[in-house]
């Protein structure tokens, strides 16, 4: 069964020291990509933004700074309210959004109480599918056993 963990939430996207705007964002959790957030920022244009990494992540970066390269995140203090910090590159451009801890951190504790860490990889199914791809057949009756027929070399039935 498939589990939907989601938040509306509206994220500061930060433009200068001086400027920024509120985006609406939607963050989303499922249990069939266990091992992913996603964020969608709807930014008033026909299509949607969206982006997705790792839960671990945003679990590391709740409580200090975690990830390089194209997502970053950190807790910090902006005018004595507590946030959480995104700053996302892309080829596309760059950003820098703040969040507000608080919901932040609960729509994250959800998550944790749906799929626990180091569970994730139970909501794949990944032992059930080896099982069945493992599992005889009757094709494999059909596997000649002693070699194939008319094979007169020394491996022939080894």
């Amino acid at each position: 069964m498939r589990t939907v963990v989601e938040r509306e939430l509206e994220l500061t996207l930060v433009l200068s020291p001086e400027r920024s705007v509120c985006v609406p964002a939607r963050l989303a959790y499922r249990t069939d990509d266990p091992f992913a957030v996603h964020i969608t920022f709807h930014i008033g244009s026909d299509s949607p933004v969206n982006w997705t990494f790792a839960r671990e992540l945003l679990v590391e970066g709740v409580f200090r700074p975690s990830g390089h390269g194209d997502v970053r995140i950190w807790p910090t203090k902006v005018e004595g309210r507590s946030v959480i910090c995104l700053a996302l590159n892309s080829p596309d451009g760059s950003a820098l959004l703040e969040a507000p801890s608080s919901p932040m951190a609960a729509w994250l504790e959800r998550t944790l109480r749906v799929v626990p860490p180091g569970t994730e990889h139970e909501q794949l199914g990944m032992e059930d599918e080896l099982s069945r791809l493992l599992a005889p057949t009757t094709l494999d009756d059909l596997w000649p056993h002693g070699g194939w027929p008319g094979d007169d070399s020394p491996e022939a039935g080894a």
